[in-house]
């Protein structure tokens, strides 16, 4: 487990700063399991890094920053007996289940792009023949590299890379889109970053239906990512 996310590894005396787990997956992935299990302050660290892409190191005689543009994964049970809280195997109560949700904070789920909530695999899906018509990984990887090649021939980057005025315009929604999303966004009660955040995954999602537009259904499905919001767990 990375316990010093410290994003930073230290010598002894502290005066000579490496990077550390965030930084060594500059362009990579970290995944953090079982998130409520790290400390509330190696969390909260998080914050800053998530959302500059660098890790910023004060010393008294220097200022280091490091780079740390990595793809960040988190994933955590709906409780502390890892159970769904309807699940009759589940003996947590209420009050457990919230003091252990409540350790990702609202700050943090807000940084994090997509929220999905993974169901419990029953036993006869693990002991099932493979489905022949499932989408293999090879057919996944052309989809996905199909959809990159999109939006750097539109661009020049990624929808990932562009600045909020470079987003606002690739995404020109409707007058019907732009009442649609504040809805969504008012309903579920989501902040100022939520709504880029929203626009970059709707842009997505309309690449990856070969759209020119951002329309409802983007919309709608982008904010469908934001279900620990909706659940209020943010």
């Amino acid at each position: 487990m990375v316990r010093s996310v410290a994003f930073i590894s230290r010598n002894d005396s502290g005066q000579n700063p490496k990077p550390g787990a965030l930084s060594l997956a500059h362009y990579g992935l970290i995944f953090f399991d079982e998130m409520p299990e790290f400390n509330r302050d190696v969390l909260e660290a998080l914050r800053e890094p998530l959302e500059t892409k660098q890790v910023h190191i004060a010393r008294v005689k220097q200022h280091i920053t490091f780079p740390c543009d990595t793809l960040f994964i988190g994933a955590f049970n709906p409780s502390p007996s890892g159970f769904f809280a309807d699940d009759p195997r589940c003996k947590d109560t209420p009050d457990q289940i919230a003091r252990y949700q409540r350790k990702i904070s609202g700050p943090i789920l807000d940084r994090i792009d997509l929220h999905l909530q993974v169901p419990a695999v029953e036993v006869d899906q693990l002991t099932a023949a493979p489905d022949e018509n499932a989408e293999t990984s090879a057919q996944v990887r052309v989809r996905v590299s199909q959809v990159r090649a999109r939006q750097i021939q539109r661009q020049g980057c990624l929808n990932a890379e562009l600045s909020v005025s470079q987003l606002e315009q690739q995404v020109a929604l409707s007058d019907e889109a732009q009442a649609f999303l504040k809805q969504g966004i008012e309903r579920l009660g989501l902040s100022a970053r939520s709504y880029h955040k929203i626009l970059r995954i709707a842009r997505t999602l309309a690449d990856m239906a070969s759209s020119e537009s951002v329309e409802n259904q983007h919309l709608a499905e982008a904010l469908g990512y934001r279900s620990l919001e909706r659940q209020g767990l943010a």
